[in-house]
């Protein structure tokens, strides 16, 4: 399942569907592995306590929990229960069913390069067939397809595996070949995130970096939790100036790398930038609307163009639900599932964040602290992506980060005291 999910193509994209749209395989195999795994759960109770009451698992059932809520309570049930089925299948066979895999520690590497292998073909097959258009910046967002819908989300998963590849990489058990098989890896993918022109990629790539940083410095969680703290009390308090500031930046993310990267904070004229504060906004007036149950999982893209501004319009806006979600894994639950929904994912960032933290300063072995590493980081890359834009209802990112969600919760349960001693490579 894991190796088809970076070459799936959904039925839409072979113009198959207008309607329900599927990608095949990896939908329908998600869909039989969680019905295998239920049935086993209900006969022979396979998860075990320790999985069932990490405090990550309690907070992914809660969210299911809350979602099954609002789904009965949406404005449209039928696109709200499909999208709730649609969720279970993914946590289901790329978490509980990876808890159950990763207990060994060996199968923690194959996990990895069974998406990273075919996500490398992926990126040489994007690369060639953007080469004939000479890379140019325009072609980035469709050059991706069919295997993945736009730059944005090729950018995020990219983001991803980078640095759990360079972790793998520095371990100091892994064979000539493997070390040739990661090298290779990471620069097929340096290479991909670059000529993807996904900003958003770019920027968790530094955030993540900057983590690393604090990581070998060893500051303490609560530390950077009451800085970040005081930042956003700052920020807040003087948004009026940040935002005149940020006015003044006219730079379209056209042309070449320093252009885009400058772009990044131009909300005066590049209609990306604009198009994600319209949806932001459409989505705080929809939460306005309705705070408490919002307006049901899966529903903000058919409902939130009335809720446009005729002055936040850009040249990309729709009113048809065609062009993405609210651009946000924060907003978007905030909009569909109301407060509480928003809060759920809030204290899911800050328990992953507090749980990678511990890991990487308590693991043990030296070896498994790396790939600790490298993971934690890994899945940070989409919780700061996530403030930009939202990929957790599609297959090509719920395998990655439910799955490194996974092997951070293995490694806390299993692994941490340096039990289960890994095998070299050979």
């Amino acid at each position: 399942m894991v190796f088809c999910t970076p070459l799936a193509v959904t039925l839409k994209s072979l113009g198959l569907t207008e309607g329900i749209d599927l990608s095949l395989p990896t939908e329908p195999l998600m869909a039989g592995l969680m019905i295998i795994y239920l049935l086993n759960e209900f006969m022979y109770k396979i998860t075990p306590r320790n999985i069932l009451k990490h405090p990550i698992t309690i907070i992914i059932i809660i969210q299911l929990a809350w979602m099954f809520i609002t789904a009965l309570t949406s404005v449209d049930i039928a696109v709200s229960i499909k999208y709730l089925i649609a969720r279970l299948w993914f946590v289901f066979s790329c978490y509980f069913v990876a808890t159950q895999l990763l207990k060994n520690r060996a199968s923690v590497r194959p996990f990895i390069l069974a998406y990273a292998i075919p996500l490398a073909l992926v990126c040489l097959i994007t690369i060639y067939q953007h080469a004939a258009f000479n890379f140019d910046d325009k072609i980035a967002d469709w050059i991706v397809s069919p295997f993945y819908n736009d730059h944005t989300a090729y950018g995020a998963v990219l983001a991803m595996y980078i640095p759990v590849i360079i972790a793998m990489l520095f371990q100091n058990d892994v064979s000539k070949v493997y070390k040739i098989l990661y090298i290779s890896l990471v620069s097929i993918f340096t290479a991909a995130i670059v000529l993807s022109f996904a900003r958003a990629g770019w920027l968790s790539l530094v955030a993540a970096t900057g983590v690393f940083i604090t990581l070998l410095l060893r500051i303490k969680f609560r530390t950077l939790l009451l800085t970040t703290i005081t930042f956003t009390v700052l920020f807040f308090s003087f948004q009026d100036e940040i935002f005149i500031a940020l006015g003044r930046n006219n730079t379209d993310s056209e042309g070449d790398m320093s252009k885009n990267i400058s772009s990044m904070t131009n909300i005066s004229t590049d209609a990306s930038n604009l198009e994600r504060i319209n949806r932001w906004s459409c989505a705080l007036r929809m939460f306005q609307e309705k705070p408490v149950l919002g307006w049901g999982p899966g529903t903000y893209m058919f409902n939130y163009a009335p809720f446009q501004k005729s002055n936040e319009r850009t040249i990309i806006s729709t009113n048809f639900g065609t062009n993405g979600n609210a651009h946000s894994e924060y907003l978007g639950p905030l909009s569909e599932q109301g407060l509480i929904g928003m809060i759920i994912v809030i204290v899911m960032l800050f328990s992953t964040l507090f749980m990678g933290y511990r890991l990487c300063y308590t693991v043990k072995d030296p070896n498994l602290k790396i790939m600790t590493y490298g993971v934690f980081l890994g899945i940070f890359t989409y919780f700061v992506h996530g403030f930009l834009n939202n990929f957790l209802d599609t297959d090509k990112l719920s395998v990655p980060f439910w799955g490194f969600m996974a092997i951070l919760v293995c490694i806390d349960v299993y692994h941490r005291n340096g039990e289960h001693a890994e095998k070299k490579e050979s």
